[in-house]
């Protein structure tokens, strides 16, 4: 277990400490889904407050790990996502408060991670979001797209998604990215603030109220974006998008790619 939990009276801080950037991998993953066990079991009326260190948030996807995994073989990547979805919609569908206390950069995955809580109070400066996957060959998974329509509305979903910019803190907030703006050192005092928000004899009517909030997103989810997410993999490993991920490793590296 990485990633630790503070109580803040009834609120838990969980900060996400993977690795020194928060780049999601295999053991990212693990580390969400232990971490809201320990939630379930041990903090199970706690609103949730979910945090980074340093100057990062999240920096999305592990290049390192997925490139070479989308340039193998399309039942691994499908066998991938599936897990990779899982994590996502969990914390999407946490029946208590959920808060992104966004605490620096927070790109492609991990700016999804924070979109998919509740609520996002966002460090005033010295952060950057954006969703690169388009640009550099991945295709934004539908089930993805839908919950970034519901944190976001459909469009600034479709905007971000399709065209990878990459927002300051006031452009984020402007398009309603986030909620609000705080400086660095009121960041966690202002999230565990609004996660306490709601009553503790009313978590439950929050709970309700959130799934009946998520309903329509849900339903188009399973009716709409999962059919759809069965034609990820042949995207995700075709020729055009394996050129695409050489590309921009050589960019990013400076080097040819070992895959």
């Amino acid at each position: 277990m990485s990633w630790t939990i503070e109580r803040r009276g009834r609120v838990a801080v969980v900060t996400m400490n993977t690795n020194p950037v928060n780049a999601q991998n295999r053991d990212f993953f693990a580390d969400l889904h232990e971490a809201f066990d320990r939630l379930e079991r041990d903090h199970p009326e706690c609103p949730v407050v979910l945090t980074g260190t340093g100057a990062r948030f999240s920096a999305g996807l592990d290049l390192g790990e997925h490139f070479p995994l989308f340039a193998g073989d399309e039942a691994d990547v499908a066998s991938w996502f599936q897990d990779y979805r899982a994590t996502n919609m969990r914390l999407f569908t946490y029946p208590r408060p959920t808060v992104a206390a966004v605490n620096g950069h927070a790109f492609a995955g991990g700016l999804i991670t924070a979109a998919v809580c509740d609520y996002r109070v966002s460090v005033a400066e010295g952060a950057r979001f954006g969703l690169n996957e388009v640009p550099i060959g991945i295709p934004m998974p539908s089930v993805y797209v839908r919950m970034l329509a519901y944190a976001w509305g459909d469009p600034v979903a479709a905007r971000t998604c399709l065209l990878g910019e990459i927002f300051n803190p006031a452009q984020a907030h402007a398009l309603g990215m986030v909620h609000e703006l705080v400086p660095a050192e009121d960041l966690l005092e202002r999230a565990v603030a609004v996660a306490g928000m709601t009553p503790q004899d009313c978590i439950g009517q929050y709970a309700f109220t959130k799934r009946a909030c998520q309903s329509g997103a849900l339903r188009d989810i399973a009716e709409l974006a999962d059919p759809l997410d069965k034609e990820l993999p042949a995207g995700m490993t075709s020729e055009q998008a394996r050129h695409a991920h050489r590309r921009y490793w050589q960019h990013l590296k400076g080097s040819q790619a070992p895959w």
